[in-house]
């Protein structure tokens, strides 16, 4: 019987892409998500109770994924306070909630494990009309940096990735023609990327036997975006 990994954010887009390829590996995979899905677990991740009850409830944890976030491209002189406080409240809080718990989980089975953070460039760059959710998403970095101090001893790595624009329903909604054009444009791969190749890369991170020395790294999947300068 394969490990045990939690997903947050499972019932769509890169989190539903994580929990189908790590199921394909052999995983044994709780998903959870504010959407009620089926076969998931509805979840309020910024819910201090309801997530110890989840994680709780999932014997032998080797692998957690937090992929529950929300975004807004909104101005910075148009962002509202109770915006902000709403993507920070999701992003940074929840994301914590969910890591903290299943960090203590697999301290208390001894076995070791690998927490895989979703951040994004937008943490990595600044990037126009995301105030709030770039800020969140640095947080989350910066949050897998110091859970990888903290964690070591305990055998538990920690590591984010941060994509650059994916395909998902989230996307399809936050960016119009225009949007995908001023992308695209700054993307040598000259492509939005797809929730399969971010997939891939969180079961690299998963996978102690192919990343066991990685630990506190921003891994960006971004078709080059985070390289490239100037551009004809």
């Amino acid at each position: 019987m394969g490990k045990l990994l939690a997903v947050t954010g499972g019932a769509s887009g890169i989190g539903l892409a994580i929990a189908e390829a790590a199921r394909a590996e052999g995983w044994q995979v709780a998903t959870a998500d504010r959407t009620p899905a089926e076969g998931a677990t509805e979840l309020d991740v910024t819910d201090a109770g309801a997530v110890a009850r989840w994680i709780g409830g999932l014997a032998e944890l080797r692998g957690v994924v937090c992929s529950a976030g929300i975004s807004a491209a909104t101005p910075f002189l148009e962002t509202e306070p109770e915006l902000f406080r709403r993507i920070l409240d999701v992003n940074v809080t929840g994301t914590f909630l969910v890591a903290q718990a299943a960090a203590r989980a697999m301290v208390a089975a001894g076995k070791g494990g690998s927490i895989v953070l979703i951040a994004s460039v937008s943490g990595l760059r600044g990037i126009q009309g995301r105030v709030a959710y770039g800020a969140s998403k640095a947080a989350v970095i910066n949050m897998a940096q110091v859970m990888a101090i903290d964690l070591a001893p305990h055998g538990i790595r920690a590591n984010a990735i941060c994509p650059a624009p994916i395909e998902t329903p989230l996307v399809t909604k936050l960016h119009d023609a225009e949007t995908r054009s001023q992308w695209l444009s700054r993307i040598p791969a000259a492509r939005y990327g797809t929730v399969g190749e971010v997939a891939q890369a969180a079961l690299f991170l998963l996978d102690e036997r192919r990343s066991s020395y990685i630990t506190g790294h921003a891994l960006p999947v971004d078709g080059g975006y985070g390289g490239a300068g100037v551009m004809a």
